[in-house]
């Protein structure tokens, strides 16, 4: 009997040698790392998102409450209060949109002729005011090659100086904040220095992050929504520049932005630097407003009749195509978004109907609707919700060829001409601007009546301050005061007003 034959032995697979098991627990290790890193950032974006916008959404809900109840409490204060607090939503809103467009890459930008000098000098003088509310000195060296006009996104480029100076403002206690310009072979640097709280070393690429303002002091001096700093930076990286910052805690800081902005061959006709318009030559032009909210067909009546347009308005689709079809219109202004008949629907007819005699501008509160569509041949432009009026006027003049009007030269001298005021008016126009920022109708009407009292030359700025009140026009109230409060800077330091 033959034994059995010895079980046949295969080859066992090699094992790991140490050092790659040690490189893959390693990799392992840092993987998880990373992962709970990212769980972590998402978890304090979210807490951050979530405060910010509970804050303003409290205020709102609240004041709402009180005015439903007839809670003795004055109408203006808590429109006041309730206009910043919806302003803080939008901003929020807008910061959060335009992060994530840059982010994704759908972010566009203008390339238009900036008057660079009239739009610092403008930010100056806000900001001069603001700085001495919070007694405050403000500072702007200019360079003398510095060229009245550049090629930039105007937009853009003021959001990022504002959230820079209205940084080193609200970060300073005491001293100073200072704005200087510097050009050379097409580079615009502009420096906003302060001697405020400063940042610690730790802290200087922390502020750059969404809704991180840092540690120690600075994360508790002031609210904001964290959002400023991250995203002047991924604005001013797009633009073809960056954003730099020197800082020690204690130490004010230094921020840094460098632009290219080179000039055009040509500067545009003064009419694009006298503001707003307030008519235009030739016949009547007629305009259709299309726009499922009420709100915002109120809005075009607010804005379009008073300068002379016949304007027309529908809530739908096909209500704005009956009224085309009743009355060819110079021009129609259409939302994108709108249940039932969308915008480009809506668009498309009026092309097949009238061709190209209509202009078409398209309206949205979101940039992405109108990424891509630029030649579809539907429309011949579009206006973005909130509407920058300065846009919108700009857009309708170019594409209906209208000659603006503006105020008269006279008209505004007189108006912009202030009366110097001696030393102890000061602190009766710190009283004003602060009970103004409130919305307290009430103690403005006294404070008016102490001004007038203490100071005899004021009776021209106490008129006309006293007649935007009687109109429970806060604006124009706060506009007045704030040039008064310049002009008096000025002329105690012996500057002219920019």
């Amino acid at each position: 009997m033959n034994a059995p034959a010895p079980p046949s032995s295969s080859p066992s697979l090699p094992l790991p040698a140490d050092a790659d098991l040690a490189t893959r627990l390693a990799a392992s290790e840092q993987a998880r790392a990373v992962a709970e890193a990212a769980n972590q950032a998402k978890s304090l974006f979210l807490m951050g998102l979530s405060h910010e916008i509970r804050s303003p959404l409290n205020a709102i809900h609240g004041y709402a409450q009180l005015l439903e109840r007839g809670a003795a409490i004055a109408p203006a204060e808590a429109g006041k209060i309730i206009r910043r607090s919806s302003e803080h939503l939008a901003d929020l809103v807008e910061g959060l949109l335009d992060i994530s467009s840059i982010e994704s890459g759908v972010i566009r930008l203008n390339r238009e002729t900036v008057a660079l000098r009239a739009l610092l000098e403008q930010l100056s003088a806000m900001f001069r005011v603001e700085a001495a509310n919070k007694g405050l000195t403000f500072t702007f060296v200019t360079a003398p090659n510095l060229p009245a006009w550049v090629l930039a996104d105007e937009r853009r480029l003021r959001q990022v100086l504002i959230n820079l100076l209205s940084n080193a403002i609200k970060y300073t206690r005491t001293g100073s904040v200072t704005l200087t310009v510097r050009y050379r072979s097409m580079v615009a640097e502009f420096e906003v220095a302060d001697t405020g709280i400063g940042i610690a070393a730790e802290d200087l690429e922390r502020i750059f992050r969404p809704f991180d303002r840092g540690g120690g002091r600075a994360a508790g001096v002031a609210p904001g929504i964290g959002l400023g700093l991250s995203l002047s930076r991924m604005l001013a990286q797009i633009m073809g520049g960056d954003i730099s910052v020197k800082s020690g805690t204690g130490q004010g800081s230094r921020f840094t932005l460098k632009l290219l902005l080179p000039q055009p061959n040509t500067a545009p006709p003064d009419d694009e630097a006298r503001g707003l318009p307030i008519g235009y030559e030739g016949r009547r032009r007629t305009i259709l407003a299309i726009d499922d909210d009420p709100g915002q067909l109120a809005l075009w009546q607010e804005l379009l009749r008073p300068i002379g347009f016949n304007l027309f308005v529908a809530g739908s689709g096909g209500a704005g195509l009956s009224l085309a079809e009743l009355g060819r219109p110079d021009a129609v202004l259409l939302d994108v978004s709108m249940p039932g008949l969308g915008g480009w629907d809506v668009a498309r007819q009026l092309r097949e109907r009238f061709g190209g005699d209509v202009v078409i501008l398209m309206v949205s509160g979101n940039a992405t609707e109108l990424v891509g569509v630029a030649d579809n041949g539907l429309h011949d432009g579009f206006v973005l919700k909130p509407v920058d009026q300065q846009v919108l006027f700009g857009s309708l003049g170019r594409r209906l060829g209208l000659i603006w009007t503006y105020e008269g030269a006279d008209a505004d001298a007189a108006a912009s001409t202030f009366v110097p005021l001696p030393a102890e008016a000061r602190e009766h126009l710190a009283e004003l601007a602060r009970l103004a920022r409130t919305g307290h109708v009430r103690g403005l009407s006294g404070a008016l009546a102490a001004l007038a009292a203490a100071v005899p030359d004021a009776g021209g700025l106490v008129s006309r301050l006293t007649a935007a009140l009687d109109e429970y026009d806060l604006p124009a109230f706060q506009k007045l005061l704030a040039q008064q409060q310049s002009d008096s800077q000025n002329a105690a330091s012996g500057e002219t007003t920019p």
